[in-house]
């Protein structure tokens, strides 16, 4: 119902054979890249980037660098940007020091944010926004 299909969230069971725990006492130094879905319970100290897929937080979980995915659910700790390509979902105990940059985003009562919300237009509202802003730059 009204193109809810072009909106649909990512659920890590969509990536069935393609999923990376990192458990609650591991930690991780490094960065990551992946595709599928990466589940983080423990502790990464390092960006992690995925060209498809989804970067999980659970509320034991910490991540200190940058996040970039298409799909990102924060319930922990963030020290860093988080860049979510498409979606983003920010629940309960999230606690992020870092901008977020998002095409859709949910957060639940009781998320913290220190820093700043930045939406990513779609490519065709970017496309008109351009002439605006680059005839406003030509004046100034």
């Amino acid at each position: 119902m009204w193109g809810s299909d072009k909106h649909k969230k990512a659920d890590i069971s969509q990536f069935s054979g393609k999923t990376t725990i990192i458990a609650q006492q591991a930690q991780i130094r490094g960065d990551m890249r992946f595709d599928g879905a990466l589940q983080v319970d423990g502790r990464i100290i390092g960006n992690i980037e995925a060209e498809q897929g989804l970067v999980r937080v659970s509320e034991h979980g910490y991540v200190e660098g940058v996040i970039k995915a298409p799909h990102v659910v924060i319930n922990g700790q963030v020290v860093g940007d988080v860049h979510a390509l498409e979606h983003l979902e920010l629940d309960t105990k999230a606690r992020i020091s870092g901008d977020l940059y998002y095409r859709y985003m949910e957060m639940v009562m009781g998320a913290q944010i220190n820093g700043q919300l930045n939406y990513l237009a779609d490519e065709a509202q970017a496309v008109q926004l351009d002439p605006v802003l680059q005839l406003e730059a030509e004046n100034s």
